[in-house]
């Protein structure tokens, strides 16, 4: 092979490297924008401070259950103070989660999140929540961070769901760079 076919197999390379990690950097917001936009995998809606929140409760409810999962190169513990609540439609709930770092540094991660049954995304609306911003923890420390949400009314109209008693919102939360 003649030098001049070797620098560009290396040049190409180095692109190909350059750009795989730009990709992974650039891995969760990509991920959240592709969820928002096609409530692909049980995401949330969220609404903006200017969209108002219902102000008409129904009584039918549903039972919100947490989970929690942490990403084994992240000595983290995370868990919801409560397991579950139980929810009207319409109302809107806060609740909060504890993270802490078990490591003698420290850290940051960031969380994704879905719903399942994945036909509940489109009425789970977050008002408040940590998901998919870096959340930096000292070594040893714990932090209690706030997810607020409400089922949309429009629910009422999806009769398909009719039947539908329990709502799991699930959070992983990974190491970042």
């Amino acid at each position: 092979m003649s030098a001049h076919k070797n620098r560009n197999l290396a040049l190409n390379m180095l692109a190909i490297v350059v750009g795989m990690v730009m990709l992974s950097y650039a891995s969760v917001p990509l991920y959240r924008m592709f969820c928002q936009v096609t409530g692909f995998g049980g995401t949330t809606q969220y609404v903006s401070t200017d969209q108002p929140i219902p102000n008409r409760v129904y009584d039918r409810e549903l039972v919100v259950r947490f989970n929690t999962d942490v990403m084994p190169e992240l000595p983290w513990t995370f868990e919801p103070l409560q397991r579950k609540v139980t929810v009207k439609i319409g109302e809107q709930k806060l609740v909060f989660f504890r993270v802490t770092n078990h490591s003698d540094k420290p850290l940051e991660g960031v969380s994704i999140f879905n719903v399942t049954p994945h036909e509940m995304g489109e009425y789970f609306v977050k008002v408040k929540c940590f998901c998919y911003e870096n959340q930096r923890i000292d070594a040893g420390q714990s932090m209690e961070m706030p997810v607020s949400f409400f089922i949309d009314p429009s629910l009422l109209k999806n009769h398909d769901l009719d039947k539908l008693t329990t709502v799991t919102l699930s959070y992983t939360f990974f190491k970042t760079l």
